[in-house]
């Protein structure tokens, strides 16, 4: 049976950092439950706050504090003090060590970094686009992209269109499937935003392989024999050079190497 941990965590905005630090603790720790802890958000006044601390007490919680007004984080970190109760407040001590090297003070505006803010917006658009433009569902979106995605199937084109969306960018992406003609509209793209994804054969065989396992398919298919495979990234190769696009291999590659590869290059057209 599992040792229980009980964790508060409090904040004058949403504690989405605080929370991000006890996900990132509780999975290092797997014999211990952390199953019972509470999260108090928007917490702004101080009887407020000293009723939550005054429960941690009783529950012998560890508490976690991302408040950012200077006046409710001395409280806690008095009562603290007095009492014995187990506190970590992350952010004023790094506020303490700026002010000491800048003579600055923070601003103390709780909620700032989820301001919903025109950048905010441009994300979740962007995240918009790439669901409704994404595997070639639409080719009216090619015209609209920032990147148009070419690849043959499990070449990262989808993960990679979200997390080049998440970053603010319009991404659309078209499977290269060489019994489908392509669709007429890509002739139309600006052919600096077109980019080809390419993959070593075996790799992919064996990424295919994995892929129907988790579907629980017969492996008995032309979707991972290496024959085919090698005739489809030869029809990709025929492609990318039609439209001059730019190719990436993203052969054991993170999305995260091939996404910084991507915005290199389109930093680069700039």
């Amino acid at each position: 049976m599992k040792s229980e941990i009980i964790v508060y965590t409090i904040s004058d905005s949403l504690g989405g950092t605080s929370r991000k630090l006890l996900s990132a603790v509780s999975v290092q720790y797997p014999d211990l439950d952390f199953n019972n802890s509470y999260r108090f958000p928007f917490v702004n006044k101080e009887d407020e706050l000293l009723g939550i601390l005054k429960d941690a007490l009783n529950d012998k919680a560890i508490v976690i504090s991302t408040l950012v007004n200077a006046e409710l984080a001395e409280t806690a970190r008095n009562f603290s003090q007095r009492t014995g109760l187990q506190y970590l407040d992350l952010l004023n001590p790094f506020f303490d060590l700026i002010r000491a090297r800048t003579g600055k003070k923070p601003i103390e505006e709780p909620g700032i970094v989820h301001r919903l803010d025109k950048e905010y917006f441009n994300k979740i658009a962007a995240i918009e686009f790439a669901v409704k433009y994404d595997d070639g569902k639409n080719p009216h979106g090619f015209l609209e992209s920032d990147v148009v995605l070419l690849g043959v199937s499990r070449t990262s084109k989808t993960p990679l269109s979200m997390y080049l969306a998440n970053k603010g960018y319009k991404v659309s992406n078209l499977p290269l499937i060489p019994e489908v003609p392509l669709p007429q509209l890509l002739a139309q793209v600006d052919k600096k935003k077109i980019i080809g994804l390419t993959c070593h054969p075996d790799n992919l065989s064996r990424i295919r392989t994995s892929r129907l396992d988790s579907l629980g398919l017969n492996h008995a298919s032309k979707y991972t024999d290496l024959e085919k495979i090698y005739g489809e990234l030869e029809y990709a190769k025929q492609v990318f050079a039609q439209y001059d696009a730019y190719v990436i291999d993203v052969t054991d590659k993170s999305i995260e190497e091939t996404s910084y590869l991507v915005e290199d290059y389109l930093k680069n057209l700039e």
